[in-house]
């Protein structure tokens, strides 16, 4: 069978010389009875050689799988053909070698098994060492782990300390307008309640109409008042992830005021000037206000923080000026934040995006401001934060987002 299944291996081969579609049955019908004949007898170099010709020929007929297929039984044909051949092999040399060393056989068993010893002893205490240090580097991740989320609740802690310092400025003055005009209300009700004793018809309109007015602006402060708790409260809140049609303009303006007052309650002597210029053709846009104003307000503070540094420096003829700006470009929305403070020196302008990293003294920013603003306009927003710096000049820092 084996002499035979040779033959039809030889007859395909000279088949395959002249391989074309003409013969591609005939081929296979041939290769095919080898096979048969090759699986009878067990034989894997007559194996080997039929599923590397099936290989072949599936190959040139671009039949890949079935090529793959054929090529993985060669490999394994081959496998088995080669490790007979080496136990073969192995075995004539330990047969020749226990002849010649015959006497000294017991010896060479011992050192064999004293060298196996010392191997396992040396494994054993490499495993355990590995062990030891996989442990080590676990809680050493566990720990990391830990500290990057305080100091993210903490960096998030930070900003609403500064919010909330901006937020108690602000809201005094629609608060003031509201007690205000309710005391003048309360003077105008006594004032009505004599006119109307007196029968003045004509003085009484008059000062419901003044009572009218100012229940209107008692309205209006309270209502401003009341959006900016509501702010407040969106700030420290945890994100849902719920982007909502939001007044971009409004929202830098808002933000920018609150950290402008809460810079100026951390130092009562810090002063700058701040420009604003807001493209109204922007309307409302789709983002999740509270992270967005919590990058805005991370930006805001870093550009006070610039400018109030490098006025400690030159107290003379420097004005600190932060500006900030909106732009519609085609479908998206640029909102600059440029200041002209001392600027961020180029050999870190690259890792100013990296968690940790700061360019503040020790205890002064944990790094993650920046990192944190990044993911939010990036992932959650799909859009870009850059960066433009000039050493002594200022900084800037472009928000894009999309439409």
């Amino acid at each position: 069978k084996k002499g035979e299944a040779e033959i039809l291996l030889f007859l395909a081969d000279l088949t395959m010389a002249g391989l074309s579609e003409h013969n591609k049955t005939e081929v296979f019908k041939i290769l095919d009875e080898a096979l048969q004949l090759g699986n009878a007898v067990n034989a894997a170099d007559l194996l080997s050689k039929i599923h590397f010709t099936y290989y072949s020929a599936q190959k040139y007929f671009q039949s890949f799988e079935e090529a793959l297929l054929h090529f993985e039984l060669f490999m394994e044909a081959e496998k088995k053909l080669h490790k007979d051949a080496l136990n073969e092999k192995i075995q004539n040399l330990e047969i020749s070698h226990r002849a010649e060393q015959s006497r000294n056989e017991t010896e060479i068993y011992r050192l064999r098994n004293v060298e196996l010893a010392a191997l396992y002893d040396e494994s054993k205490k490499q495993k355990d060492e590995i062990e030891e240090q996989r442990k080590i580097a676990e809680n050493s991740l566990s720990e990391l782990k830990s500290t990057q989320a305080q100091l993210i609740q903490s960096e998030k802690m930070a900003s609403l300390g500064e919010l909330t310092a901006g937020i108690a400025h602000e809201i005094q003055n629609p608060l003031n307008f509201v007690n205000n005009f309710s005391e003048v209300n309360t003077e105008l009700i006594y004032e009505l309640e004599q006119e109307a004793n007196k029968g003045n018809i004509d003085e009484v309109k008059a000062i419901a109409n003044d009572i009218k007015e100012n229940e209107q602006k008692i309205n209006h402060h309270g209502k401003r008042a009341d959006a900016i708790v509501k702010g407040m409260l969106q700030h420290s809140q945890k994100s849902e992830g719920k982007k909502e049609p939001t007044d971009i303009n409004a929202l830098c303006d808002e933000y920018l005021r609150l950290s402008h007052h809460g810079f100026r309650v951390k130092d009562n002597t810090f002063s700058a000037a701040i420009k604003s210029d807001f493209d109204s053709s922007i309307g409302k846009i789709n983002v999740i206000p509270q992270d967005i104003g919590r990058v805005l307000l991370n930006l805001y503070n870093n550009a006070f923080y610039a400018v109030a540094e490098k006025k400690k420096q030159q107290p003379e003829g420097y004005e600190p000026t932060v500006s900030v700006s909106t732009k519609r470009i085609n479908c998206k929305v640029e909102i600059s934040v440029k200041d002209n403070g001392n600027g961020i020196p180029a050999k870190v302008v690259d890792k100013i995006f990296q968690p940790f990293f700061t360019t503040k003294p020790t205890g002064q920013g944990t790094g993650l401001g920046l990192s944190l603003s990044y993911d939010i306009i990036t992932k959650k927003h799909n859009g870009s934060i850059k960066v433009e710096s000039r050493q002594d000049e200022g900084s800037e820092l472009k928000i894009i987002l999309p439409l």
